[in-house]
């Protein structure tokens, strides 16, 4: 019988872009749920933004713009990169909502009601610089219990330990590097020790969870009284306002898991359903999948607030390790830390689909990419065993087409179909690894099938038609049933084989019957083997996103060892000794570039449009087509002479001009614009 199920992925935080080590979840999930889907069971797939807290504020002031508008342009682009993957949502929402609010006040009304919400003044740290209250993530410091430095201020990477950020040694704010100052504030909290019991049932029994997250949690948790958990920030704050509760609002953790149930509601009333069907139904499975670093919210909080509020606990949390590349944590420095654009600029996303299978267990180990053995799998798996079933068969059947009748084949087809309920439970308890060891398995056997048969030889006499014709039409139906199993990790390819074969792929069950007598398409190459000069590609343009980032994290007391060359200076000596009246006659000013784009006429130019706060426009040619795409440039705050005397261009009117950098170079791209510091507002003058 058909299941009914509803998938979520934890929810990417709208500060900042989606990269590779976020895509190890969500391709793990969109797998699960493309199989799923093949199975025939009905199953539903939500996701959002989590948009609230300190650091989409904080941020959102620096760039001189809304939360609103900050938010919109991140779910734009998180959009955009999970599409790049086919990754595919039902409903991609928003946790800045009416429906996620609406739903928090639900929530929290059943809290009220349960006489599970207490007030109390709490001592917490304060941005004295950024006035501001600082989460426990915007803290850092050196570990209380093992010393360690840099360490976030509830957890240690090192040690695992758990503690306040208030223990934190030597803190300071990741915002501004400011000393933290204590100060008392009321807060709201959930007593989640009055569901203990539930909690050691929910998490030790069901098979809710992997073994070794019950563990952890029965040692590091459930052992002791649980501690109340902390659900409010006060102002400022961007969030939703807590109604009975004015001027506090209620933090991220609290509405950003509500925000999967805000989700599926946008999913109902677009599609005619109803939520209460989806989250209020126990003939519903409700599957998480999440990262190890926040199961305690999903474990302990969570359950609770669903609990008391009559919502479906889920049947099922799936979590999974970190990636690490070439063994080690993705490193900015070293151009790992690669975001989802960027890869996609270079490398063919199914590839990173498919390896990731490869390594993904039901465990919550790690998982490792290594780059070279990455390019091997693509070209000795996807290319050497799969594509290369259909390229070296197919254009021998394009005029005749499938053999009418399945031919002897010794076994082959049968032994593909029976391995299909194996490979079909190694989805279901996410043992992907399992899942493409075992085709791979029935590749080598296929491919074996089709070398010893050797069509391409027989192919020569005529007389060998109807032999060349049965050989064929065994490899086809294989690769077609290796391609089937291969579905949820590579629907792109599924949908490839289906147009060559004529019958599209939509049910596991296609792997258990032959396909005779149809026509197939002419062949074309379904994978290209890695170009190892386009992963180099890849690592060195991350190296080069990252720079600015690591030059502005440099400690200011670092000893540092400059290298500064006296070729620039060289080349353009210093100006002769002007007054500071000559100086103040000009305007320069902190603008933002609106819009961007080529001037088809020019070689050098791009044409600006320049915003100086208000309504204040500037429309500003800019020879510094070499070294920047228009794109890249939209957004970003730049210097500009507001005050220049406009000039007539056979292009248009240019009403200003833009600082920048260099002499150009031989090729034009050594131009680099001045940008000012964070906190800079379009119209603050340059002094």
């Amino acid at each position: 019988m058909s299941r009914r199920i509803l998938v979520t992925a934890a929810l990417p935080y709208a500060n900042g872009h989606i990269h590779i080590g976020h895509l190890v979840e969500y391709i793990q999930t969109d797998v699960w749920v493309r199989y799923q889907r093949l199975a025939g069971n009905r199953t539903v797939f939500v996701c959002a933004d989590d948009t609230h807290g300190t650091a989409i504020m904080l941020r959102a002031q620096q760039e001189g713009r809304s939360e609103d508008a900050l938010i919109a342009d991140m779910r734009a682009a998180h959009v955009a990169d999970f599409s790049g993957f086919g990754i595919e949502f039902d409903n991609y929402g928003s946790t800045h909502c009416d429906e996620n609010r609406a739903l928090c006040g639900e929530f929290w009304g059943a809290l009220r009601k349960a006489g599970l919400i207490d007030e109390r003044n709490v001592e917490q740290l304060y941005d004295p610089v950024k006035k501001t209250f600082l989460a426990d993530r915007f803290v850092k410091g050196k570990c209380p219990k093992c010393g360690t430095p840099d360490q976030y201020g509830d957890n240690c990477e090192k040690c695992s330990s758990t503690y306040n950020a208030t223990d934190l040694i030597d803190p300071y704010s990741v915002f501004s590097g400011a000393k933290p100052e204590l100060r008392s504030q009321v807060h709201y909290f959930i007593r989640t020790e009055d569901l203990h019991g539930f909690l050691n049932e929910w998490t030790q029994t069901g098979d809710h969870l992997q073994t070794d997250v019950a563990n952890w949690l029965a040692s590091a948790f459930l052992v002791d009284p649980l501690h109340d958990w902390d659900v409010s920030r006060p102002a400022p704050y961007f969030g939703f306002e807590i109604p009975d509760a004015p001027g506090n609002y209620w933090y991220v953790w609290f509405d950003a898991p509500i925000g999967y149930v805000a989700s599926t509601h946008q999913w109902c009333q677009a599609n005619g359903e109803k939520l209460e069907d989806w989250w209020k139904n126990p003939d519903v499975e409700i599957h998480h999948f999440i990262g190890k670093d926040i199961t305690r919210f999903h474990t302990l909080f969570w359950p609770v607030m669903l609990k008391t509020a009559g919502f479906t606990l889920p049947k099922k949390i799936h979590i999974h390790g970190f990636l690490t590349v070439d063994g080690e944590k993705m490193s900015k420095s070293k151009g790992t830390f690669v975001r989802a654009t960027t890869y996609l600029k270079h490398l063919d996303p199914q590839w990173l689909r498919y390896y990731y299978a490869t390594k993904l267990t039901p465990k919550l180990d790690n998982i490792d990419l290594n780059l070279e053995e990455f390019a091997d799998k693509i070209d000795g798996d996807l290319v050497g065993k799969i594509a290369n079933l259909a390229s070296r068969t197919a254009k021998f059947v394009e005029t005749a087409g499938l053999a009418a009748k399945y031919p002897d084949d010794g076994g082959l087809f049968a032994d593909v179909a029976a391995a299909g309920a194996d490979i079909a439970d190694a989805y279901e308890t996410c043992d992907y690894n399992r899942a493409v060891r075992t085709i791979m398995l029935l590749a080598d056997r296929a491919n074996k099938f089709v070398a010893d048969a050797e069509p391409w030889k027989l192919n020569k006499d005529p007389a060998n038609a109807q032999r060349v014709q049965d050989i064929c039409t065994v490899a086809l139906n294989v690769f077609r049933q290796l391609v089937t199993y291969l579905a949820p990790v590579l629907p792109k390819l599924a949908t490839e084989a289906g147009a060559l074969l004529n019958d599209p792929i939509t049910s596991w069950s296609q792997s258990q019957r032959p396909l005779v007598g149809t026509k197939i398409a002419k062949y074309t190459h379904l994978m290209t083997r890695v170009d190892r000069k386009k992963i180099a590609a890849m690592i060195e343009e991350s190296k080069t996103e990252a720079a600015p980032a690591a030059s502005a994290a440099t400690d200011a007391g670092a000893t540092q060892t400059w290298n500064d060359g006296p070729e620039p200076l060289a080349a353009e000596p210093l100006a002769p000794t002007c007054t500071i009246d000559d100086f103040t006659k000009v305007d320069l000013r902190v603008a933002r570039i609106v819009a961007a784009e080529h001037v088809p006429e020019a070689k050098k130019l791009l044409r600006l449009t320049l915003s100086l706060g208000g309504e204040e426009r500037r429309n500003v040619f800019a020879g510094i087509k070499s070294a920047y795409k228009p794109e890249d440039l939209v957004g970003r705050l730049i210097i500009c002479v507001a005050n220049l005397q406009p000039r007539k261009m056979k292009f248009g009117l240019s009403e200003g001009m833009v600082a920048a950098a260099g002499g150009g170079g031989p090729e034009g791209k050594e131009i680099f614009l001045l940008s000012p510091d964070s906190g800079a507002k379009p119209g603050h003058r340059v002094h």
